[in-house]
């Protein structure tokens, strides 16, 4: 470890886990500091985590993890509920949809004091594939509710939201946010009540309806800061993750995991189009192959006396074929 590096010690919210790198709760002396700085300087320099912002998913899990800071962020997406408290909290959770697909990772994942869920998901670059993701997040959310909360009949539950913070804007309308919930088509005013929603906030939006302190969170998302107490305090909050060795080795494992799995699917990619490939070739040279022998077929035919249609009968050729010959 370098002499000029500052190490924050853990707070009452980190645990061992945070310190786990590698396999296997680790102590900082078990961690190989110099490695893994150069490892990060070895990333592009946006990725590198000393330069990372609230915006990479990471970090931002990082970051709410502080209880307090996710309560005033919930409390200010979703002022009419009232939320007094977080009554569980976690970051960058994995959630299978079923027991044969790769399922979804929550960057945070949190249920508050009235037993609802609240999913929320970081979002820098606009695949265009949000609605399909946020109905797969419910899904999967749902599933594990059932799972870990044992809720034995529909009517039990919980009421689950999902929040996708965008650095673009997913729809396109201007707005800095956009709700949805299930509601019947033929009569708009009657809802599903199914206890689903999706918000999606847009740090590029141009809505004077929102509150100040909305619009200085979603500001400072979208790399511009303020006076906002809440934005200092995320300000606050980022320098210390920054500072915080351990979540530093863990960003730099996870970046070598999903490298790794990006690598080991673009060489699957290859494989798979190789050997389709050569299947192809192959397919096409027998095709070519059948057509030669027919042709040569015919030539003998025709020199036997055959007529046109009796050629055709025999090798499958068509009559302009055999007129070539």
């Amino acid at each position: 470890m370098r002499e000029d590096e500052e190490v924050f010690p853990f707070t009452s919210d980190d645990s061992c886990v945070e310190g786990n790198f590698l396999g296997g709760c680790m102590l900082e002396k078990e961690i190989d500091f110099a490695e893994i700085d150069r490892i990060n300087r070895s990333f592009p320099f946006e990725q590198r985590w000393e330069n990372l912002t609230l915006g990479n998913d990471f970090m931002f899990g990082k970051v709410f993890q502080d209880t307090g800071l996710c309560l005033e962020l919930v409390k200010l997406i979703l002022p009419e509920l009232n939320i007094e408290r977080i009554e569980r909290l976690e970051q960058q959770k994995s959630a299978k949809e079923t027991f044969d697909t790769h399922g979804v990772r929550f960057d945070v994942y949190l249920h508050d004091d009235k037993g609802r869920i609240i999913v929320l998901e970081m979002q820098i670059a606009n695949r265009k594939d949000l609605p399909r993701r946020a109905r797969s997040y419910h899904s999967s959310a749902d599933l594990d509710a059932r799972e870990t909360e044992k809720h034995k009949t529909y009517d039990t539950m919980p009421e689950v939201i999902i929040v996708f913070i965008c650095e673009f804007d997913p729809f396109g309308m201007g707005r800095n946010v956009y709700t949805f919930k299930n509601y019947c088509a033929e009569e708009r005013n009657l809802m599903l009540d199914d206890g689903a929603s999706t918000i999606f906030l847009n740090t590029k939006g141009k809505d004077k309806s929102i509150s100040p302190g909305m619009k200085a969170f979603l500001d400072f998302v979208g790399g511009k800061s303020s006076d906002d107490k809440f934005v200092r305090r995320l300000e606050d909050r980022l320098s210390y993750a920054k500072h915080n060795w351990y979540w530093r080795a863990n960003y730099v494992k996870d970046m070598l995991d999903r490298n790794s799995f990006a690598k080991e699917c673009e060489e699957r990619g290859i494989v798979i189009g190789e050997a389709r490939g050569i299947a192809i070739g192959e397919a096409r040279g027998e095709v070519r192959g059948i057509h030669k022998a027919n042709v040569a077929t015919a030539l003998r035919l025709r020199q036997m006396g055959m007529n046109d249609n009796q050629i055709s009968l025999a090798t499958g050729l068509s009559f302009d074929e055999i007129g070539r010959l």
